[in-house]
């Protein structure tokens, strides 16, 4: 499958402009350097596109987690009702950028996605809010992956959030191409054995959909199968089910192996499975016998290239 150039929302500090409210910048050099030459980035600074200047008081969120109210904090000036119309007018704005993921700034009042400190009208802060205007594009494009820079540290959850943003990319240009019922049984055949990494009970709920494809129309199925999809590949991906995937390949191919081909194939799934080599050793394995004995089945598993080698990824225990 041909995947377009992928277009990404960040928050502009992360792009190393000096945009925060102190006048300086949080440059993340994985997302510039690396990640940056895979998407075309579509920077956003709620506050600063907002009318505050740089730099500026700092602020925070009160009261009400679900509802919460933004001031800054030494004059207590009410900055809610201009970021949340900023947000209105951006987001309306942002649903012709074609985007497929976005990173957003952590513990940013405007930006955070989770764990935003937020204070009561004791002044005692809890890490329950969501930023202003990421809580307004989360509503509004619930199945679009998002993530914070901070958490792009932690390899998994980099390499799930990558796998994500690409999957969600051909989703949209399965849904921007002629969309029949073949399609997307097609679109999900070849995602079988990564969304069997992800969820199996969604990969079930998914194919009874595809099943029962007749019944729905095709642009109704495809909007059906979407939400679906992206909720399967939230599912955090573990060994134990690479190993069951790694195993179910396994099958296509043991008629074709030789005995020695065989046990070398099941013992680096085996080391894998006991941490002592990260997941693209048996991968690059499996995919030198599936070129090998051109098993087409197999080689057309997006499982097997969900994402750019040159990213790096599946390369940690």
């Amino acid at each position: 499958m041909t995947v377009n150039r992928l277009r990404l929302g960040i928050s502009r500090c992360l792009l190393g402009e000096q945009v925060r409210y102190d006048g300086g910048h949080k440059r993340d050099r994985f997302l510039t350097d690396v990640l940056g030459q895979y998407v075309e980035w579509v920077p956003v600074c709620p506050e600063v596109e907002a009318g505050l200047s740089t730099p500026r008081e700092a602020m925070r969120l009160i009261g009400d987690p679900k509802k919460p109210q933004l001031t800054t904090i030494k004059s207590g000036r009410n900055l809610t009702r201009p970021l949340a119309l900023f947000a209105e007018r951006k987001i309306e704005a942002l649903e012709q950028s074609d985007l497929s993921g976005y990173v957003f700034k952590k513990d940013s009042p405007s930006c955070g996605i989770e764990r935003v400190r937020i204070f009561n009208q004791q002044g005692m802060p809890s890490r329950t809010g969501i930023g202003i205007f990421a809580r307004a594009f989360i509503e509004r494009f619930p199945l679009i992956p998002v993530e914070e820079e901070g958490r792009l540290c932690d390899a998994p959850l980099r390499e799930n959030f990558i796998e994500r943003v690409f999957c969600y990319r051909r989703f949209q240009d399965l849904l921007q191409n002629v969309v029949t019922r073949q399609t997307v049984v097609r679109f999900h055949t070849a995602h079988k054995y990564l969304l069997l990494s992800h969820s199996q009970q969604h990969y079930q709920a998914l194919g009874r959909l595809v099943g029962q494809a007749e019944r729905h129309r095709p642009k109704d199925l495809a909007l059906k199968y979407g939400e679906l999809f992206m909720k399967a590949l939230a599912v955090k991906a573990t060994m134990r089910k690479h190993v069951n995937v790694l195993q179910h390949i396994l099958g296509h191919l043991k008629d074709r192996l030789g005995d020695r081909d065989k046990a070398e194939l099941l013992g680096v799934i085996g080391d894998y499975h006991r941490r002592l080599t990260p997941l693209i050793v048996p991968l690059t394995l499996v995919k030198h016998y599936v070129q090998k004995f051109d098993v087409a089945y197999i080689r057309d598993q997006i499982y097997l290239n969900p994402h750019p080698k040159e990213l790096m990824l599946r390369n940690h225990v």
